[in-house]
């Protein structure tokens, strides 16, 4: 049986952050897929496999334990765009903060362009300012304007 847009989204987040199986990066991931919405040093969209594995790797240091449950699946064509639960402990250091030991628990949502089995293009939204608020991290929010 073929894979559907579903399956390989299901598969994506089962394989690579539940069980921590980084060779589903090389089966699942188109060689040059674009992933967008993930934070990275330089806010751009991370193009190539070679180039999302150390975000994975910084990502699942800080987080050995991370639980990614997939809550809804809506699939539209060559589309599936996931509603998520993540969680886990802060347990290392991969995200340049020193480990709290500290629980998150956040939501977002996940779309993938699926072809010939594999992810092409990905938007991601999830609450990283959350998480990070969640760690004890010191973020400084611009001023509020006031009426003068």
């Amino acid at each position: 049986m073929p894979a559907t847009p579903d399956s390989v989204l299901r598969a994506w987040f089962d394989g690579l952050w539940n069980r921590g199986d980084e060779d589903t990066i090389n089966r699942l991931m188109h060689p040059d897929g674009l992933i967008h919405g993930l934070p990275t040093p330089d806010g751009q969209p991370i193009r190539g496999r070679q180039n999302f594995k150390p975000f994975y790797q910084a990502f699942r240091s800080a987080f050995p334990g991370i639980a990614v449950e997939v809550q809804q699946v809506v699939t539209q064509g060559a589309k599936a765009v996931a509603y998520l639960r993540v969680t886990g402990a802060h347990t290392g250091s991969g995200l340049d903060i020193p480990a709290t030991g500290r629980r998150i628990e956040i939501y977002g949502f996940a779309m993938c362009l699926v072809a010939e089995g594999q992810v092409v293009e990905a938007w991601n939204c999830f609450d990283f300012l959350g998480m990070y608020k969640q760690l004890g991290a010191d973020l400084a929010m611009p001023p509020t304007r006031t009426a003068g």
